[in-house]
């Protein structure tokens, strides 16, 4: 009944997924150093969209002087422009807003270091796009942001999401579901640590256009287990599930270490940012079994509805994996 009750909302990401990128969206990034007493060096990144960046910049009290370097550069899809930052106080305790924030649907992520040894990290919006920059560090904002960042990155990527629900499709009954969950939770866990502490690493590209593969495979197998063929996969999903997940986990690092880490948290940050994944990837999950549950007390669904929303999802990944292909060799 699970399985047959995913159509509607497996088809709704299907055709959210045409219109929009396979990507997260990026939160702008802010980096202020402090070099000498009451001097700082700044470092702001900018996403671009289809090579246009958003006129959003760091304001702050009128008791600074904010200095523009000369010499912007484009890396990785974010615009970087560096200044230089000079007041007659601390920075602490002092108010940071960004303007212009409130005119777009970005969020911007700042982390300040200080030559006495404090270290600030927290998270402005949109709509709350202004903050005062604390005098005493504490490590609750770091696990607030990067719980928030975790929750953003999983629920805007439309491929993860299509994975874990492909996923579902192979899965019969409750214990499955658990240890498969399970099993990609600690998968990509394990390389989502390792690849962010730099231990080992892979090139994004090919990342990339695996994860669409794992999609399409996992969909392959979808239909063939509504035909009546059982494979490893529809056996085990829990030993795919982990498998594909460590693949998954380099795709996770790839999209924290461009948002950027703070040097002196980077252990909570990285814990907090995978509790944030995983919280996202379980209301997303808590979203399709009620779904199942509410479509299951409303009637029944054609008995082909999970071939047709196998189908739905393995499309969508075979145009990902020729997306990301051309992209690597064009």
């Amino acid at each position: 009944m699970i399985r047959r009750a995913l159509l509607p909302l497996l088809l709704c990401l299907l055709c959210v997924s045409f219109t929009a990128q396979a990507h997260e969206i990026r939160p702008a990034y802010l980096q202020i150093d402090e070099t000498a007493p009451q001097q700082y060096e700044l470092v702001w990144k900018v996403p671009t969209n289809n090579g246009m960046v958003q006129d959003i910049r760091p304001s702050f009290a009128p008791s600074f002087t904010l200095t523009p370097i000369p010499g912007e550069t484009v890396v990785n899809g974010f615009v970087l422009f560096r200044y230089r930052l000079s007041g007659d106080r601390s920075l602490a305790g002092s108010s940071l807003q960004i303007s212009n924030l409130d005119r777009t649907a970005i969020d911007a992520l700042v982390n300040v270091s200080l030559i006495d040894g404090s270290h600030y990290s927290f998270l402005l919006r949109p709509r709350d796009n202004s903050a005062e920059i604390p005098e005493t560090p504490a490590a609750w904002r770091v696990v607030q942001t990067y719980s928030v960042l975790g929750i953003e990155h999983i629920l805007a990527g439309i491929d993860h999401l299509a994975f874990v629900a492909a996923l579902m499709l192979i899965v019969r009954g409750w214990p499955m579901l658990l240890k498969t969950v399970t099993a990609f939770t600690v998968a990509h866990s394990i390389t989502l640590g390792l690849a962010t502490l730099g231990y080992v690493s892979l090139p994004p590209p090919p990342v990339e256009a695996l994860i669409a593969l794992s999609i399409l495979l996992v969909a392959a197998e979808a239909v063939h287990l509504r035909r009546g063929k059982r494979s490893l996969a529809t056996r085990w999903p829990w030993l795919i599930a982990f498998a594909f997940g460590l693949l998954h986990g380099f795709g996770f690092a790839g999209a924290l270490q461009e948002i950027g880490l703070p040097q002196s948290d980077i252990p909570l940050a990285l814990l907090f940012f995978n509790v944030g994944v995983e919280i996202g990837q379980l209301l997303f999950i808590a979203a399709l079994l009620g779904l199942a549950n509410l479509l299951s007390k409303l009637g029944r669904l054609p008995q082909q509805a999970p071939t047709a929303a196998a189908y739905g999802i393995g499309a969508l990944a075979a145009f990902w994996v020729i997306e990301r292909v051309d992209v690597m060799f064009f």
